[in-house]
């Protein structure tokens, strides 16, 4: 089966992972994506590290499942077969900065010109406009402005720090996905085309707010000030090693209790009330360390687990793959791509019941489509390689 987005067809024009990853999940659930590249080097991501075979980890696991077209979006000639791609097309999904693919041509005005209903997504680092919106930005760039950094201080080592993923490109991803499914939804609805504005500070922002700005939210006299996740989020040290834990409530903290064998302390409203626990966070926290550090992780998370208590292994990279759930689960999968050899990747995350989509191809290298998608286009040999010979395509 092709999946629900079976007849969606996407044209990307963009690199690294904002949009990249946003189509292949486009691509997972069954749209045509079409990747349009730069002959010679391609996507960016494509010389990250990490490689095999013409491929970088990186990129393969933004790319699943397109087909890569090599075109000069600069010569005359690639830029009037990415137009051509454009009328055929559902979706166009870019991450340049403002007016860059204007002034190839390929502005909201020449792409509206050739498919009037189309879906057009503009990802960029601050939106179209404003005092930043020209700033060449990275994924750390937007952890520093969003707050990201911010709450990234563990008590015992008081300096923030960043997220080491990419966090900020991975929600814009998400955030750019669910919009051209809702775009293309409206659009079936009568709504026709429109252009989306995704700027990658908004939507870091908007996926850091619901636990990151708790203590920013309410304005009130009246508000009731707390602790926030960030503060009661770290690792718990035991006899041998680290486990993560987590307690949302008086009941749970109590089954925690007797689960570290200290039963005693399940009465104390220092302990079981949440109120009074809050009010002496410090102390009730120095005690708990001091227990587990009485236990070994394996005893300990077996009890925790007996005893309905959230909590988990702190797993190696290499441990992940051995999980028993993630095995159970078939997580992650193993297939041999055609010139980098074996490759791990997980699989798309989304089961659907009734319109699940067939595996999709690996990574594309670079312009390993382009004769096939120009032919698709109606150019014939003969034209392909005087494109390839003056340098429009590869």
């Amino acid at each position: 089966m092709a999946g629900p987005l079976e007849g969606v067809r996407v044209v990307e024009v963009a690199g690294v992972v904002s949009v990249p990853l946003a189509t292949m999940v486009l691509a997972d659930q069954g749209a045509e994506v079409v990747k349009i590249e730069p002959p010679g080097t391609g996507d960016i991501l494509r010389h990250a590290p990490f490689s095999s075979g013409g491929l970088s980890a990186m990129f393969a696991g933004c790319n699943r499942g397109k087909r890569s077209v090599a075109l000069d979006l600069a010569h005359p000639e690639g830029r009037a077969a990415a137009l051509a791609l454009v009328a055929g097309a559902d979706v166009f999904v870019e991450n340049h900065r403002p007016g860059v693919l204007a002034r190839l041509g390929l502005g909201e005005a020449d792409l509206r010109a050739v498919r009037p209903d189309l879906i057009h997504v503009s990802v960029t680092g601050f939106g179209p406009d404003g005092p930043y919106s020209n700033i060449r930005v990275y994924d750390p760039i937007i952890q520093g402005l969003t707050g990201h950094i911010a709450v990234q201080v563990n008590p015992d080592i008081p300096f923030p720090d960043l997220v080491r993923t990419i966090v900020c490109d991975k929600a814009s991803a998400l955030t750019a996905a669910q919009a051209i499914s809702a775009a293309l939804f409206a659009r079936e609805r009568g709504a026709g085309g429109q252009h989306l504005e995704i700027p990658m500070l908004d939507a870091a922002l908007a996926f850091f707010w619901p636990d990151g700005m708790m203590g920013k939210t309410f304005l009130s006299e009246q508000a009731v000030p707390g602790w926030t996740l960030a503060q009661v989020y770290r690792l718990t040290e035991t006899a041998d090693g680290h486990i993560v834990y987590f307690t949302a409530g008086d009941a749970e903290m109590v089954d925690l209790l007797i689960a570290l064998g200290r039963e005693d302390l399940s009465t104390d409203p220092m302990y079981c009330q949440l109120e009074v626990r809050v009010a002496n966070f410090e102390k009730v926290g120095a005690v708990l360390a001091d227990e587990f550090r009485k236990w070994k992780t394996a005893d300990l998370l077996e009890r925790l687990r007996a005893h309905g208590v959230a909590s988990g292994p702190v797993l190696s990279l290499d441990e992940v793959f051995e999980d028993r759930q993630v095995l159970h689960n078939e997580t992650v999968r193993v297939r041999r791509h055609p010139t980098a050899g074996p490759m791990r990747e997980p699989r798309p995350p989304v089961r659907f019941s009734a319109t699940q989509a067939d595996e999709t191809p690996l990574a594309p290298l670079l312009g390993e489509h382009t004769d096939e998608v120009l032919t698709e286009l109606g150019y014939d040999t003969t034209r392909i390689t005087e494109l390839r010979a003056a340098g429009a395509c590869a």
